[in-house]
């Protein structure tokens, strides 16, 4: 089993430091999903993440940074400029506005460094994480000559992201205390991944909602956000099927729903749902209620999916989450996972 330290244990953020530097995994709390965190520069250190996860190699990772302070202001071009090679205006006003928070930009890479982590790309990912934990590994991690770690969600490729430090080493119990360290920050707040916009085509370019809304974006750098197309770099969490449990996920609206269900009628059974409309169901009928509000569902939502999945049954019913784009971030997530 991996070796699992409370983040707030004397020397358990010096132990996860030094752990990365040495180039091994540690599992590192976010506020969006708990990452599988590896130093950016080291190329077989980014390897391991990779094996772990088994994540095909071009396939990009995060490379979260260190919370930068120069005078008092956020110093955000000096904190990127290991990875960049470029940042334009709109990128900067997105840093200064959403960072530390659960924002991602693509930008330019430097050719020489982080070729692995970016998946061979000539871009790369780049976000501040917001949770205090990751905040104080990523700051004694620095200290210890590591500039910037990479981190995709803290999960078996293609499935259910984790937001507690029980998920991840349930994800990885076949790794030994020497080979993964995982710090136990708490769930995590948000509950889905960073909302990711690329920043390498002059305008903003929205590659995966999340709890940063398009509307922010605009409002943020006064321009219109253009959504991906083909020519978009590849990003984390884009694959069309993604995030998903074993059981097959089927979304339905309401009223379909409900209709499904009195189909099966009284014996229905091996079935679980996950809605925010009152159903009626046999008593065989997992029944899960999502929240109304959009930040309550994203919170919550991997840790219900993995809940219902540990039930065993072979299907997950999943009411439609409304049009509303505070809903974007929950309505993709689900979307991949039913793919």
């Amino acid at each position: 089993m991996p070796l699992r330290l409370q983040s707030g244990a004397a020397g358990a953020i010096e132990a996860a430091a030094q752990r990365l530097a040495a180039g091994g995994l540690v599992g590192m709390p976010t506020e969006t999903v708990y990452g599988l965190a590896a130093r950016a520069d080291d190329a077989q250190a980014v390897r391991r993440i990779f094996a772990a996860k088994g994540r095909p190699a071009d396939h990009p990772l995060i490379v979260h940074l260190a919370p930068a302070t120069i005078a008092g202001a956020p110093g955000w071009r000096d904190a990127v400029a290991p990875f960049a090679s470029q940042v334009p205006e709109f990128a900067v006003a997105l840093m200064q506005a959403c960072w530390p928070g659960p924002l991602t930009l693509i930008l330019p890479r430097r050719p020489e460094v982080a070729a692995a982590a970016a998946g061979g790309q000539d871009s790369i990912g780049l976000r501040c994480p917001a949770h205090p934990v990751a905040q104080s590994l990523l700051i004694a991690a620095q200290a210890a000559g590591v500039a910037g770690v990479a981190a995709p969600s803290a999960n078996r490729f293609g499935r259910v992201s984790p937001t507690t430090a029980q998920h991840v080493s349930e994800e990885f119990a076949d790794l030994g205390y020497d080979e993964l360290l995982i710090l136990d920050g708490g769930a995590c707040p948000v509950g889905i991944e960073s909302t990711i916009v690329d920043a390498t085509r002059g305008a903003p370019v929205l590659l995966r909602p999340g709890a940063i809304t398009a509307a922010q974006i605009e409002a943020i750098t006064g321009l219109s956000l253009k959504l991906r197309d083909e020519a978009s770099p590849r990003a984390s969490g884009t694959l069309a099927s993604h995030y998903a449990p074993r059981a097959k996920v089927r979304l339905m609206p309401a009223q379909q729903l409900q209709a499904a269900l009195d189909v099966l009628g009284a014996d229905a059974k091996n079935i679980a749902v996950y809605a925010r409309t009152a159903l009626r169901a046999g008593r065989g009928v997992v029944l899960r209620r999502m929240p109304d509000d959009a930040q309550r569902a994203a919170h919550e939502l991997f840790a219900v999916m993995r809940e219902l999945d540990a039930t065993g049954v072979p299907l997950i019913w999943v009411e439609t989450p409304p049009a509303d784009s505070a809903w974007a971030g929950v309505s993709d997530r689900l979307h991949r996972a039913a793919a």
